[in-house]
């Protein structure tokens, strides 16, 4: 079946965004460089081998894993049509400003999801 681009579709999509602020925290930190800081391998050692001697922290060289630091943000919600689907960074931010989310160093948003609602 073709569709030209006058095509409607029908059914709504659920987009889920969050405020972004100019102070907002969002490190990536691997095991490997957690390791390397002494500050944490001394925590860790006095913590888990309180009185062993000549004691070294290792990981996996291959493994990457790694710890997200980021500050913890309050998800919005929005339904918008189907067809509004190129629009919907602007409908969120639209959102946003009606009710009123933008502040001085917040005035930005991200989106989180996108589901399309049956």
């Amino acid at each position: 079946m073709k569709k030209n681009k006058d095509t409607i579709v029908n059914g709504k999509i659920e987009v889920t965004y969050k405020l972004l602020c100019k102070n907002d925290v969002n490190k990536e930190i691997s095991l490997k460089e957690l390791l390397e800081n002494e500050k944490i391998a001394k925590v860790i050692k006095n913590e888990f081998a309180k009185g062993f001697r000549n004691i070294h922290l290792v990981s996996n060289e291959e493994s990457n894993e790694a710890f997200k630091i980021e500050t913890v943000k309050q998800f919005y919600k929005l339904e918008v049509q189907k067809d509004d689907f190129p629009d919907i960074l602007a409908l969120a931010e639209e959102d946003a400003a009606a009710r009123k989310l933008f502040k001085k160093d917040c005035n930005r948003i991200e989106l989180v999801n996108i589901e399309t609602i049956p």
